[in-house]
């Protein structure tokens, strides 16, 4: 995509409106449409909810483009709002924790295979086998509490297999910070990583902490802390990564770049045909934002936009299964920790974090707690053989005469 889209395809600012009719459109089916539409609009939310945290925090230091930020902000989250309410109505707590892990493995993995700096890839690698493994504990909780498969929300396009198992991802805070990549050297996609992935991980952080405490059963309620707690690990992680030497206004425009790039491969890949609608609207929303803070970078920096943002973007994001590559990175990769800012094997990981991590877990682990003699196979309740052995049911009612 090149970005002399802006100026052809950009809905003007003062036509980005919305109705209460038009925000709370019928959702989608949890079990009729593709696994990826839920992913997508998982996506898009979350780049959309960075958004608008970035632009309330900018008013600190921009109070002058207050007005500008408040306009724009405010259709962010109308945008946020929207794809928010398009999930489906009828999906449980839990199934849509399933639904987040989903989006942050097959995502992340994607991220991190295109992602040209070596380094930043194995930290975004790092970040996936965490999350993968994640999956596997909320999908071992489903069959805990309901005996349910969680393929019903996953489709089959991602695996429910261990990965690096969540009770040894807890690192002390100084081994969760990664060297920034260099603002003036590293390619814009780079840039573009680091806050589609921090994105997803502030995201997931926030739904585990809102929902773990809805749960009665204790093993699941700390499971759910245990996972906030990692990925608030993972927010640090992907934060350090970005240069703090780019300016406020250079943060802005990558995180429009950011949100033009998600929305066009949400475009690109789409099967279902009113959710593509929307992603075509929101797509010429944000080439409109990004060609606003793109002029207003260069008049006030006194500097070419496309030392930040290219002037063609990268290809979009495929929103596909990336079963191989993750197989591939779990065989390879899965001993691997964090000592300060470099990976290293897990048994060089640092004291700090050895002491902080047994601290944790003095009371037991829930993530294995929850996991204990659970081996995914497709069924799950069919498959179960204390389900189908019917001496386990109550013998059937005698027929009585009249």
């Amino acid at each position: 995509m090149t970005l002399d889209l802006l100026r052809e395809h950009g809905t003007p600012l003062e036509r980005q409106v919305f109705t209460w009719k038009d925000l709370v459109r019928e959702p989608i089916s949890k079990l009729d449409d593709e696994a990826f539409t839920r992913v997508r609009l998982i996506v898009a939310g979350a780049v959309e909810q960075a958004a608008v945290r970035f632009q309330h925090a900018a008013v600190s230091f921009g109070a002058e483009h207050r007005i500008l930020l408040a306009d724009l902000r405010r259709v962010e989250h109308h945008q946020a709002t929207l794809l928010r309410w398009l999930q489906p109505a009828d999906q449980s707590p839990l199934e849509s924790s399933i639904a987040v892990a989903q989006a942050a493995v097959e995502v992340g993995a994607q991220v991190a295979r295109c992602e040209p700096d070596p380094y930043v890839a194995q930290a975004l690698r790092l970040g996936l086998l965490e999350d993968f493994d994640h999956l596997y504990r909320l999908a071992a909780l489903m069959d805990r509490l309901e005996g349910r498969d969680a393929n019903a929300i996953l489709q089959s396009y991602t695996d429910i297999r261990p990965g690096r198992p969540t009770a040894a991802q807890h690192r002390a805070p100084e081994d969760d910070l990664r060297r920034w990549y260099d603002r003036s050297a590293t390619a814009p996609a780079t840039k573009l990583h680091a806050r589609i992935a921090g994105a997803l991980a502030y995201q997931a952080r926030d739904h585990y902490l809102d929902v773990g405490p809805t749960f009665a059963d204790p093993v699941a309620r700390q499971l759910y802390a245990e996972l906030a707690s990692v990925k608030e690990q993972h927010v640090t992680q992907c934060e350090s990564l970005v240069d703090p030497n780019e300016t406020w206004l250079e943060k802005w425009l990558l995180h429009e770049a950011a949100e033009v790039h998600v929305y066009w491969g949400c475009l690109c890949s789409e099967s279902n045909p009113r959710v593509r609608a929307v992603w075509d609207r929101f797509l010429a929303y944000e080439l409109e934002h990004l060609r606003i803070v793109r002029e207003l970078f260069e008049k006030t920096e006194m500097r070419d936009a496309s030392e930040v943002v290219p002037a063609v973007l990268s290809e979009p994001l495929a929103f596909a299964g990336e079963r191989a590559f993750i197989r591939e990175v779990l065989a390879s990769e899965v001993e691997l920790g964090a000592a300060g800012t470099e990976f290293v094997p897990r048994d060089a990981e640092s004291r700090a974090t050895q002491s902080y991590r047994a601290q944790l877990a003095r009371d037991g682990s829930p993530s294995e707690t929850v996991a204990a003699d659970y081996r995914w196979s497709p069924g799950t309740e069919l498959a179960d053989p204390r389900i189908r052995d019917a001496s386990i049911l109550p013998p059937p009612l005698k027929a009585t005469g009249t």
